[in-house]
């Protein structure tokens, strides 16, 4: 079984002042880079799920998702449809999915999850988007994605019969940066 990876940097940061989010620092580095650091002994190939100027992301070598125009209103579940369809390509059976403002994830992640379809869970919260989805679930997301407005991941992930996978831990290794406060937070965190 063949798994890729996929970053979703494509969110607004609108808590950041609609910053790039995969380049704010943290302890030195882009997020960008904690979690490329994070994905590579896990998963190839792997991408990045980002709209805007795919140039941006150059120094890294990767292929550039951008959401296709039909689901450009669909949010993540946009990113996690060009991913499958990039990782068809790819000859992958699964997509591990990160977002990019999560940089402390468990490096046993995508073993974790394993065998597919499966989201991570920690203290009873499902991180929707720290997940493992077959590649063979993109006609069924789509057509998701064509007849539902509401484009919540938590029901795509119904939808694919993803079972929860829990883990434990002394601190969330889901938690995302949600404000520059939380910069200052994860500095100190022992995961980086």
């Amino acid at each position: 079984m063949s798994i890729a990876a996929l970053v979703l940097a494509g969110g607004k940061a609108t808590r950041f002042g609609g910053a790039d989010k995969a380049f704010l620092r943290l302890s030195g580095k882009p997020l960008v880079e904690h979690v490329l650091a994070r994905l590579r002994p896990q998963a190839a190939p792997i991408a990045i799920s980002a709209n805007g100027d795919p140039a941006r992301f150059a120094a890294y070598g990767l292929a550039v998702l951008a959401d296709a125009p039909a689901f450009a209103q669909c949010g993540p579940l946009a990113g996690v449809a060009a991913g499958l369809r990039w990782a068809a390509g790819q000859g992958a059976d699964d997509l591990l999915t990160m977002p990019v403002d999560t940089p402390v994830f468990p490096l046993s992640l995508a073993l974790d999850l394993s065998p597919g379809p499966s989201v991570a869970v920690y203290a009873g919260r499902q991180h929707h988007l720290a997940a493992l989805w077959p590649v063979a679930f993109l006609p069924a997301l789509e057509d998701f994605l064509r007849r539902d407005d509401k484009h919540k991941v938590r029901d795509a992930l119904a939808l694919c019969g993803a079972r929860p996978v829990n883990f434990t831990s002394p601190h969330d290794p889901f938690a995302n940066l949600n404000s520059p406060e939380d910069l200052s937070v994860f500095a100190a965190h022992p995961g980086l």
